[in-house]
């Protein structure tokens, strides 16, 4: 019987076959493709397994294949049907396990039946081949896989040391406070955030036209008023990698340290518009942007100097390494090298804008980041910054962690800042609706120990916080010689440093109501306790006296970049004495230079103008003939420093005088009763 016929019974129609290889042939019709398939029915024996294989696929697939991706499914579901047969299968015959289901079943012939049935099997059995070996082949790839990653893994560990960070290695304590997030890093995320994503991106647009295509970052976002970014000469190059912390540094090329030079020669003729036609021909010279962005800051221009901030960063980032990461905290920069100060500092006085600007948490991401760079030495001393940022944001829980990690290695406890703020930190956690009872009660327990602890400690907070805040203190409070004005002016110099520091910033956190009532119970507990004689207030009278002596470099440092007045006032005089940059505020004693500035030759008295003449011989080793002898090279150096100093106190006194000035309008000619011949 031909296939034809058989299809006829079966209630088959032509074109529902599947698709085969042989079949997709270009140019036959589908009579010839029917002539030829009546043909080898007829040259090939009945018993040929490869035919009747090759039909009862064809005859089992019943579906119209005018979507392609239908017949892939069939493929897969009719492997996973056969599959159970396995266990149906006995190995003495060749049965199917499924029934038939075409409707003229009872027209077959018997003959018809065992040619399927035998076509069938072997049909299942190829299947089930291939799936085996398809099993075999992936579970081998798979394996050979894990084992090329784990190879790769520990090749580039024994070179390098580069691998992923584990938890037994040398900053994985450090991971959970120091870890930065991308998308944290963009105040727009919590503009949106308070605002909403319409509000702050509004209806702008990119311009297509006259469109300039700067590189993607994730600290700053590149404006079209921007200037075409062209690589300045500064470079990233890994030094060595540590117990899977990766130290890093920057370095100039010879063309930028001649701009470097110039810019020195800009800075030291005091006049700004040098420093402005040293962008114009280096747009992107970073310390130049910082030096213009304090300029901007001076005059209230508070956009342009953000501004030049922003593209310092981006000349920065444009330079990063490969390895460098912003968010992991392994990666470190040695503030030691000038190259490496000029990061630190954009870093900083971008987060004061964003500080300024309404974004706290935004801001505090980069204080993180600042601190990841160094944790050990904190040139920049962010953590008397880091947990004001924390409060602003409300992140609290983080705030106690940083407190509980860091305390054994770093006495937390023995700055006010975190004195006074973790102490807070406890109340406001106490406030929150959402706590139980039990433990909100527990919170306010704590809340209150620390709280009088830290007002032991440190009795000179108090009446200055209540003086920021607009608070009349209680009259037993003012008359009382713990909080008195004895507090005050018995405190060390570093501690009176470091309490205007803290007071000056964080007096907005304290102004609440609910805190200040507070505030008012724990003052009254303490005088209890002072008057009680309690030891402990004589053991931290002790402590202030032996520490707090003199402060380090980098407390001061930070004291200078704040710019609060309070605290900038009890520096010391070494440090006021000195002239300050604004591109590197003192700079360490024990910097590591990697070029240095040549000497400028010095012209000759008959080349020189009178006027310089003049100021050159106030000086005391003036010399007529031949400049300044090679013996008084000291003498030289600190007269310099001296004459600076008294510039800079002079033009702060120029400043002062011109802001004061107030001219009188003239008098008017309307006057009707002035006689004419008065001039006359």
């Amino acid at each position: 019987m031909s296939t034809r016929a058989l299809r006829r019974l079966r209630g088959k129609q032509r074109g529902q076959e599947a698709l085969d290889v042989g079949d997709l042939t270009l140019g036959d019709s589908p009579e010839e493709q029917a002539a030829g398939e009546e043909e080898q029915l007829d040259v090939s024996p009945p018993s040929t397994t490869k035919a009747n294989s090759r039909k009862a696929k064809k005859n089992k697939a019943q579906k119209n294949f005018s979507n392609i991706y239908e017949l892939i499914g069939d493929a897969d579901n009719e492997a996973e049907k056969i599959s159970p047969d396995e266990e149906a299968e006995k190995p003495g015959g060749n049965k199917t396990s499924g029934e038939e289901k075409n409707d003229n079943r009872d027209v077959e012939e018997p003959e018809q039946k065992d040619e399927e049935a035998s076509t069938k099997s072997l049909t299942g059995d190829r299947v089930r081949k291939k799936k085996k070996k398809k099993k075999k082949t992936k579970v081998a790839s798979e394996g050979g896989q894990d084992d090329n990653i784990d190879l790769l893994l520990e090749n580039l560990e024994q070179s390098n040391g580069l691998s992923l960070q584990n938890e037994d290695c040398g900053g994985s304590d450090r991971r959970s406070v120091l870890h930065v997030e991308h998308r944290n890093l963009n105040p727009e995320t919590e503009l949106k955030r308070y605002f909403g994503a319409r509000a702050v991106q509004g209806d702008q647009r990119p311009r297509q036209r006259n469109r300039q295509f700067h590189r993607s970052t994730w600290m700053t976002n590149p404006k079209e008023s921007w200037p075409r970014f062209s690589r300045p000469g500064v470079s990233m190059t890994l030094l060595q990698s540590k117990d899977g912390i990766q130290y890093f540094t920057f370095e100039h090329s010879r063309d930028y340290q001649q701009v470097q030079f110039k810019f020195l020669d800009a800075v030291e003729s005091m006049d700004p518009n040098n420093i402005v036609a040293l962008l114009q021909l280096n747009p992107y010279h970073i310390d130049s942007l910082l030096q213009l962005s304090d300029v901007c800051r001076i005059q209230e221009d508070q956009e342009m100097a953000r501004d030049l901030i922003e593209r310092a960063l981006y000349s920065f980032e444009c330079a990063f390494h490969p390895l460098f990461s912003l968010t992991s905290g392994t990666s470190r920069l040695d503030y030691l090298r000038p190259e490496n100060r000029a990061f630190y500092l954009a870093l900083y006085k971008h987060m004061m804008f964003l500080e300024k600007r309404g974004c706290p948490r935004t801001a505090l991401e980069y204080c993180k980041l600042i601190l990841s760079l160094d944790p050990d030495s904190d040139p920049l001393c962010m953590l008397l910054l880091i947990d004001f940022l924390m409060l602003r944001s409300r992140e609290y829980q983080p705030l106690l962690q940083l407190y509980q990690d860091w305390e054994e290695h770093r006495n937390l406890s023995q700055l006010p800042n975190f004195a006074f703020s973790t102490a807070l930190c406890h109340f406001h956690l106490s406030q929150q609706e959402d706590m139980d009872p039990e433990e909100s009660d527990k919170q306010r327990h704590k809340a209150d120990l620390m709280l009088q602890n830290a007002l032991i400690m440190f009795p000179g907070v108090l009446m200055p916080l209540l003086d920021l805040c607009t608070v009349q203190p209680d009259a037993t409070v003012t008359a009382h010689a713990f909080f008195g004005p004895k507090s005050q002016i018995g405190q060390p110099p570093a501690l009176a440093e470091l309490t205007a520091l803290f007071v000056g910033r964080t007096c907005i956190m304290w102004r609440e109501a609910a805190v200040m009532l507070w505030l008012e119970e724990s003052v009254k507990e303490v005088l209890r306790r002072v008057d009680a004689k309690d030891p402990v207030v004589e053991d931290c009278q002790n402590k202030r006296k032996q520490r707090y002596q003199s402060a380090p470099r980098n407390i001061h440092r930070h004291v200078l970049l704040s710019e609060i007045k309070d605290a900038t006032s009890s520096l010391p005089l070494e440090v006021t004495s000195l002239p300050v940059m604004g591109f590197d505020p003192l700079p360490p004693l024990d910097s590591v230079i990697s070029y240095t500035r040549p000497e400028r030759q010095h012209v000759g008295a008959s080349n020189e103008s009178t006027l310089s003449l003049f100021f050159r011989s106030l000086l005391p080793n003036f010399n007529l003939q031949g400049g300044l002898r090679q013996e008084d090279d000291m003498e030289v150096a600190r007269a310099g420093q001296e004459l600076n100093q008294e510039v800079n106190r002079l033009m702060v006194a120029m400043r002062d005088m011109l802001a004061n000035i107030r001219f009188q309008e003239p008098p008017r000619d309307d006057n009707p009763y002035r006689d004419e011949e008065e001039w006359d």
